[in-house]
C-alpha cells in the first residue's frame, strides 16, 4: 500500500479549507495537484472520501473515518519530527515509581536555573529500566539491579527503607519497625520494579509474599489492611495517601539509587544531571 503523508495532508487541507482552490494555496501546490493527490489516496484506500458538488465538499461515511485517523497519523508524524529536531534541547528522565522522591521538586527548580536551554521532563514507566529500554527517556532513575553490559550507570545516593501500612494498623502508633517483625506479616511486593525481595530475610524466616505490578494497586491493598509493604524513602514523599502511613525499618539496608543511560549514546546533559543529583543526595544538602 503506497499511502503517503502528503496524501493525508491533502485530504485534511481540502476539508478544513472547504475548497480545492484554498487547499492548493495552503499546501503551496496547484489545484490540479490537489485533485491528483486526492484521487491517488482514494485509489490506494479503494473508497470514495469526499462528496463534491459545485457548492460544497463533504466527507463520505468512509471519509469521516479516514479523516479522523489521518489527523491522528499526521499529529504523530509531527511529534516524531519535533522529537528528532529538538534533540538535545530536552532531557527526559524516566522512573518506575517515585522519581527522586523528596528531591524531585528541588531538582526541577535548580535545573531550570542552571540549564534554561534544556527542557526537563520526568517520565513514569513501570519497567525495570524506567523506560530507557523502550526509548521513552534519555536517562532513568532506578533502584533495582542494573544490566551493566547494556547500560552505563552511577550511584547518586541511597535511601532508607520504610514499612508501609494501613493507618489503623497497630504498628502505626510506633516510630519504627524491624525486619523480624515484618517477617510475620503478609508482604506485598512488585517483582518487576520493586526493591523488596525475600533476600532481606534468612531462608527460614521469610514473610509470605503477595505480588503486584502497580503502585496504586499496592497502596490500595495495604490501605485495606490485607498486607504491609517495604519501600524506599522516595515513595514516602511521592505517594502520600489517606489511610496509609510509613514507618522506618530501622535494621534494613539502604536502597542504592542509580542513574542509568545508554552506553553508546549518552545525552550531552548526562553529566550535569549526575552532578545535580549527587549534590541533592549528599548529606547536609539544604532543600
Amino acid at each position: 500500500m503506497d499511502l503517503e503523508l502528503r496524501q493525508l495532508r491533502c485530504l485534511v487541507a481540502i476539508v478544513d479549507t472547504g475548497t480545492f482552490t484554498d487547499a492548493a494555496i495552503e499546501l503551496s501546490v496547484s489545484q490540479a495537484a490537489v485533485s491528483r493527490t486526492l484521487s491517488a489516496l482514494e485509489h490506494v484506500l479503494g473508497v470514495r472520501l469526499l462528496h463534491r458538488t459545485s457548492r460544497s465538499i463533504t466527507p463520505t461515511t468512509a471519509g469521516v473515518q479516514v479523516l479522523a485517523r489521518a489527523r491522528q497519523v499526521l499529529a504523530e508524524a509531527d511529534n516524531l519530527v519535533r522529537e528528532a529536531t529538538t534533540g538535545h534541547t530536552r532531557l527526559r528522565i524516566g522512573h518506575a515509581w517515585s522519581a527522586i522522591g523528596r528531591h524531585t521538586a528541588e531538582f526541577q527548580r535548580r535545573w531550570a536555573v542552571r540549564h534554561p536551554g534544556v527542557e526537563l521532563l520526568f517520565v513514569r514507566t513501570n519497567t525495570t529500566t524506567g523506560g530507557l529500554a523502550e526509548g521513552l527517556c534519555d536517562l532513568a532513575v532506578v533502584r533495582t539491579p542494573i544490566d551493566t553490559q547494556r547500560y552505563s550507570h552511577v550511584q547518586v545516593g541511597s535511601e532508607p527503607r520504610y514499612c508501609v501500612m494501613a493507618a489503623d494498623d497497630p504498628w502505626a502508633k510506633r516510630r519504627s519497625i524491624t525486619l523480624t517483625e515484618i517477617a510475620e506479616r503478609v508482604l506485598m511486593i512488585d517483582r518487576r520494579t520493586g526493591t523488596t525481595t525475600a533476600d532481606l530475610w534468612p531462608p527460614d524466616k521469610q514473610p509470605k509474599l503477595m505480588p503486584t505490578n502497580d503502585v496504586d494497586d499496592w497502596l490500595a491493598a495495604i490501605a485495606a489492611g490485607r498486607c504491609v509493604g517495604i519501600t524506599p524513602q522516595a515513595t514516602v514523599t511521592q505517594y502520600r495517601r489517606d489511610g496509609i502511613v510509613y514507618r522506618r525499618v530501622r535494621d534494613a539496608p539502604p536502597v542504592p539509587v542509580h542513574l542509568i543511560w545508554r552506553r553508546h549514546d549518552p545525552h550531552p546533559a548526562t553529566h550535569a544531571a549526575i552532578a545535580l543529583l549527587t549534590e541533592l543526595y549528599s548529606p547536609g544538602t539544604a532543600h
